[in-house]
């Protein structure tokens, strides 16, 4: 059997023990510590956000934009339907309620003119509109940022992005994370870089980092004693993780040029078959392609479809992924409000991401190539 060939696996730069290294010999393993200070500046530095929040997980920075923002029993948060629960969970922790928005053809992303449509239609129904919307960058691309911010800001809606898969790319000429008052990232370990587990909230408002920091370590009240006048969490990212973060961010430009060639390989041997297309580049700005992601027309394929693609490779020890389900068909959320236009269930039923990794070989784009070539059969020439 061939190695596997994973969907994203880390990918180590090679200064991740060196700074991992130092931190271990000067005895900051935890908590916090002069690495943790460090990655911040450096994230802030590289996204041009104003504040960075070094948290355990991209999940935890939305929660913590959530609480600092006041939502809680009785509020709606719009939500991306095509996107990671992780995106939608914290909503629930805060026991508002998700309403979720579909994507957008051109770039899969929440469309502005569905989410003033779920909007204008929330206010009717509840006499109010959504306090916050989430809005994903999905896979890499940069959603429009332009029609969001002004649909959410003709109705009053606070904006926070969800650029947790988008680290490196640019809606526009900034950073995605960065245009609205409040974004997160994450540095899962399928990430474009990580820290093996671990997230980030940038913000443009001191204050509203130090209160977040404030929650993230156990809302601890400065006294000599451990002193509680509200409710915290264990949320703060690690002196050891912030290392490995500081070692992957030293290549994040490699990485990021990287992915663009994995796509650009997959896009340019496929290009002319019937039935496959990738994921559309809205020219928003510069996606950092985190993943390449593919839709099968078995109308086309001689009704060969995503699934007997997945399975062909998973047979070769080669891991392949439906797209995302959309939220709005989970069964936690099936008594949320949907405002739905099929593009998201079109892409869950014929979508593919194909391995992405930054760290694969010619030999390895060829063996995935290969397996796909042979299952397609004769539409594939």
């Amino acid at each position: 059997m061939n190695n596997r060939l994973y969907l994203s696996p880390p990918h180590l730069s090679g200064r991740e023990q060196e700074f991992v290294g130092k931190a271990i010999a000067s005895n900051w393993i935890a908590p916090l510590g002069p690495d943790v200070d460090a990655f911040e500046k450096e994230i802030a530095s590289y996204t041009g956000a104003v504040n960075a929040v070094a948290l355990s997980s991209g999940t935890a920075a939305i929660h913590l934009a959530l609480i600092n923002l006041g939502i809680g029993a009785g509020d709606e948060v719009i939500c991306s339907s095509f996107t990671f629960a992780g995106s939608c969970n914290p909503v629930r922790y805060c026991g508002a309620t998700p309403v979720f928005v579909d994507s957008e053809e051109k770039s899969w992303n929440m469309g502005h003119d569905l989410l003033d449509e779920a909007i204008r239609d929330r206010i009717a129904v509840t006499g109010k509109p959504p306090k916050v919307c989430i809005v994903v960058h999905l896979y890499g691309m940069p959603a429009d940022m332009t029609g969001v911010m002004e649909v959410c800001a003709r109705h009053g809606v606070t904006v926070i992005e969800d650029a947790a898969e988008s680290l490196g790319a640019y809606a526009g000429k900034k950073h995605t994370g960065t245009i609205a008052a409040y974004g997160i990232l994450s540095f899962n370990g399928n990430k474009i870089i990580t820290t093996s587990g671990g997230g980030m909230l940038l913000c443009h408002d001191k204050a509203f980092a130090d209160r977040a920091r404030f929650l993230a370590t156990q809302a601890r009240d400065p006294a000599p004693h451990y002193e509680h006048t509200h409710i915290g969490y264990n949320y703060r990212m690690s002196n050891i993780v912030a290392a490995v973060g500081r070692g992957q961010l030293t290549v994040i430009e490699e990485r990021v040029k990287r992915r663009h060639e994995i796509f650009e390989w997959y896009r340019k041997r496929f290009c002319t078959v019937p039935g496959i297309t990738f994921m559309p580049d809205p020219g928003y700005g510069r996606g950092n392609r985190w993943l390449t992601c593919l839709v099968v027309d078995p109308s086309k394929t001689n009704g060969v479809d995503r699934e007997k693609i997945r399975l062909a490779l998973e047979a070769e020890n080669i891991e392949s992924r439906p797209l995302w389900k959309p939220m709005h068909l989970q069964p936690v959320f099936k008594d949320c409000p949907a405002y739905v236009n099929g593009v998201s269930e079109r892409l869950f039923k014929d979508g593919l991401c194909l391995p992405s990794g930054t760290a694969m070989t010619g030999e390895d784009l060829e063996r995935v190539a290969g397996v796909v070539e042979r299952v397609l059969g004769p539409s594939c020439r």
